[in-house]
């Protein structure tokens, strides 16, 4: 199934103190819709603003020109004074991948950007980190060295020419750099502790540059040096992790503050265990810990199953469980509720989008469907069942893997019901996808009708509503057929005092797959695309064949065990 790509963006505009300035930058990000704004942070000592903005990846690009394209008539570089480093009215614009997506992709999506603000907003722009052109522009610090008052001798030197825009300064603009990098986690650790010493201490032991290398006494004795005389350093335990010692007076506690900047590197979890490990040889205990910002749904899950696993217990659970354990394994409620809802990025996004089904509760989902209304049909419904039969499935697996005295078992059941909740999951989806497919070829037909040239397009739209609709329910049978492997391995290896929900599952698939093709053949009738529907067709009837007997033999297997 494809899973919806989701990058962020965070531009630091060169304003952080005239709120009004700010806002018409922020205005225009909101206007484009499938963008989702997170946060503004603006410093009125550092004279900087940095916007977090979050979603697909062409809206986010469109919202990021236009954010651009605002700063330079809003902003004029030439009167800007500030604390912090800077080169232009969009000072840096990072995009980073944050679900289904990869670095690579990401920076050709940094690449687009960057050609078209140089070329219709015509001033130089540089790529950096992951979409650098040249290993010198890698670092942002280099890009950047000289400032803003650098910059117009800068950009007509032919090493340092523009990758995109002209190689001439624009005094109210100034330069800008754009580039793709991973996602920078913002982690404090908390200690049972109020010295800021031994926090440090602990800090050196995780972040990668670590502490000088001294001789004898580690905290005063002389400092070794290399060949050169540069100081000699002794890295720390995690890898692309800054960290420093602190007091919270708010807490009343010492924590270590880190930024992960890689967390490819060194996930969340490993720097949470590793912290332990050397709080505790320091005679210190980690209480808890605190996520400054939001993060991507995938650090929680991957913090969940580490903790899962090293419990010894199956991570094919609910997405909810896991996050929980997760909460709960890190400590990220010691200090306050921790509402995932708030916290993690994709569920910021789902609240923005309208899922009426997967929400509803049993009844209302029931209600729904007898009403009146031909949305939820049956494509919905066989959606549904067939998620029903992958949980069930996963049932088995979760039960499998807690047995007592299947202890040595515990991943192979864990993976056949990771594979369970996966199906689950696409299943789910494909509910709303269903009735979405339904509204699409409603909204079709309500097109204009009057001209030529919008009955034209009024029978395109119908077309291509009434072809997603034929395609969605032929995946609810591709992901329903998937199933019944899980079925049958859990009806053969699985838990025998459940190898009846096995069955039931196989049952479930089945229906979900002959449900679903009936939904298939009905909108087939209405596409004039022959060919296509001759194939579709085609596929599914031998779909529908094939469960028949992978059922029958599920069955089977089932009743020699009851």
């Amino acid at each position: 199934m494809n899973q919806k790509q989701l990058i962020e963006c965070v531009p630091n505009f060169s304003e952080g103190r005239d709120l009004t300035v700010i806002k018409q930058i922020t205005d225009v990000i909101e206007q484009v819709e499938g963008v989702k704004l997170l946060d503004v942070d603006p410093g009125k000592a550092t004279n900087r603003t940095v916007v977090t903005f979050v979603g697909e990846p062409e809206p986010v690009i469109e919202a990021a020109f236009q954010a651009m394209k605002k700063a330079i008539e809003v902003i004029d570089m030439s009167k800007h004074k500030g604390e912090h480093p800077r080169m232009g009215a969009t000072d840096v614009c990072p995009l980073i991948p944050i679900a289904n997506i990869g670095m690579e992709e990401v920076a050709e999506y940094a690449h687009q950007l960057a050609k078209r603000a140089g070329e219709e907003l015509a001033f130089p722009i540089y790529m950096y980190e992951s979409a650098a052109t040249k290993p010198e522009r890698k670092n942002l610090a280099t890009v950047r060295a000289g400032e803003y008052e650098g910059m117009a001798d800068k950009v007509t030197q032919s090493e340092w020419k523009p990758d995109y825009g002209p190689a001439t300064f624009h005094p109210q603009a100034g330069v800008t750099a754009v580039g793709a990098r991973d996602f920078l986690i913002a982690y404090n650790i908390n200690l049972n502790t109020t010295s800021v010493r031994r926090a440090n201490s602990v800090a050196f032991d995780i972040r990668e540059k670590g502490r000088l290398k001294r001789e004898g006494n580690p905290i005063t004795g002389p400092v070794v040096k290399d060949a050169n005389g540069e100081p000699m350093r002794l890295p720390g335990a995690c890898k692309a992790v800054k960290a420093i010692g602190w007091f919270i007076e708010e807490y009343g506690v010492a924590q270590i503050s880190m930024n992960l900047t890689d967390i490819k590197a060194t996930p969340l979890h490993v720097a949470f265990d590793e912290t332990e490990k050397s709080a505790i040889s320091r005679g210190l205990r980690v209480t808890g810990s605190e996520l400054v910002g939001l993060v991507p749904l995938k650090v929680m899950l991957d913090a969940g199953c580490y903790f899962l696993r090293k419990q010894g217990r199956s991570t094919g659970i609910a997405e909810s469980e896991i996050i929980k354990i997760a909460v709960k394994s890190l400590g990220l409620d010691e200090l306050g509720p921790f509402d995932p809802q708030k916290k993690i990025i994709e569920y910021q996004l789902a609240a923005d989008t309208n899922t009426p089904l997967v929400d509803m509760t049993l009844e209302r989902f029931a209600s729904e469907t007898a009403s009146e209304s031909p949305a939820p049909g049956g494509g919905s419904i066989a959606a549904y069942v067939g998620a029903l039969g992958a949980a069930l499935a996963t049932m088995v697996a979760n039960l499998s893997a807690h047995k007592r005295g299947w202890d040595d078992r515990v991943e192979e059941f864990s993976t056949w019901a990771e594979k369970g909740q996966a199906l689950k999951r696409n299943l789910l989806h494909l509910v709303d996808e269903d009735t979405r497919a339904f509204n699409g070829i409603i909204e079709a037909v309500r097109l204009p009708k009057g001209s030529a040239e919008e009955k034209v397009a009024r029978k395109v739209a119908m077309q291509d509503a009434t072809k997603n609709a034929i395609l969605v329910p032929y995946q609810v049978m591709e992901q329903a057929f998937a199933c019944f492997e899980v079925c049958e391995a859990m009806a053969e290896i699985g838990n025998p005092n459940s190898v009846s929900d096995a069955g039931v599952g196989a049952l479930c698939a089945r229906a979900a797959i002959r449900g679903a093709y009936l939904n298939v053949q009905i909108n087939a009738g209405d596409l004039n695309d022959k060919a296509f529907v001759e194939d579709i067709l085609a596929k599914g009837q031998k779909v529908v064949d094939e469960a028949a007997a992978e059922e029958e033999k599920i069955l089977k297997m089932v009743a020699t065990k009851i």
